[in-house]
């Protein structure tokens, strides 16, 4: 397959290649109706149903890569965006609500220094060098210090264990692995979550919104679901102040039962025990809540 010339008037979508993201993303794609197929090992794969082509690469490389237009959209962390300095080169389109966790500065439970500030000076190790050093450089400016900062790719935990470091800036999630090294963290400096982002100059925009359009469809539908009920008019007010929807709940009469209507609204996923509970003390009866994969809002 002649790729180069596949590749021509399509969106150029960047997907993290391996590990959890990409099981994410590749959900998220599939819930969003981009077909593909990958072929073992292949970082390129075209779209069967849309012009776009889907390039598998490290998720610390994607905002460079959309940011100097080598493609147009890609997925990857609010932290590589900082960590790749092209936070003014990029449009950070919508938040995707996984691969949430926090940089913090970490250090001994066991040791001496309490605020970022007292290790000034001091030895920091990280995979966040470029950003670690525009976070010092202030610091070391008001204490008259350089910080030394080294790069570490992976295994990062260890490098206060092996004398290497007074302290490390490194992605918590859960906390486990910082703990079970002796540490813990005495600043956040960013709180990351994956997210969409787009090249500003990208000659597909038109593009670029069918996808944002879909994508927001998969994420909505995976926090809300449907709730329909039918309940006299007048206990509407109060029900509807329970279901209040996204915008406004869908009313309408019951030719069936004089006085009554039925109304349907999207509400969390996650309330509808209480919602349900609270909907039937109102008088409401016939009450469900359906699932569904995709919407527009």
């Amino acid at each position: 397959m002649d790729f180069v010339k596949d590749l021509d008037n399509r969106l150029l979508f960047a997907v993290p290649k391996k590990g959890r993201l990409y099981e994410q993303c590749i959900s998220l794609l599939s819930g969003s109706d981009i077909h593909f197929n990958r072929r073992s090992r292949q970082d390129i794969a075209l779209s069967t149903n849309l012009p776009i082509a889907l390039i598998f690469l490290p998720a610390a490389d994607i905002p460079k890569y959309v940011a100097e237009g080598n493609v147009d959209l890609g997925i990857s962390g609010q932290d590589m965006i900082v960590e790749n300095e092209v936070q003014d080169k990029v449009t950070e389109i919508m938040e995707l609500g996984f691969g949430k966790c926090r940089l913090c500065v970490q250090v001994p439970v066991k040791g001496e220094y309490k605020t970022i500030e007292s290790l000034a000076g001091k030895r920091i190790v990280t995979s966040f060098d470029a950003f670690a050093n525009t976070v010092f450089e202030p610091i070391d400016k008001a204490a008259g210090t350089k910080t030394t900062i080294n790069y570490v790719s992976g295994s990062v935990e260890a490098a206060c264990a092996l004398g290497l470091a007074d302290g490390i800036i490194d992605l918590v999630e859960s906390g486990e692995t910082m703990r079970a090294a002796g540490l813990h963290d005495i600043h956040t400096l960013l709180e990351t979550q994956s997210v969409l982002l787009s090249n500003k100059h990208s000659k597909h925009q038109d593009l670029i919104d069918k996808i944002t359009s879909r994508i927001r469809g998969v994420i909505t539908a995976s926090k809300y679901v449907l709730c329909t009920y039918n309940i006299e008019r007048t206990n509407l007010a109060s029900a509807t102040q329970i279901t209040p929807g996204r915008q406004a709940p869908t009313v309408s009469s019951l030719d069936s039962h004089e006085g009554w209507v039925a109304v349907s609204a999207m509400i969390e996923k996650k309330q509808k025990g209480d919602i349900m509970d609270r909907l039937s003390e109102a008088g409401a009866t016939d009450i469900m809540v359906m699932a569904f994969t995709n919407c527009r809002v």
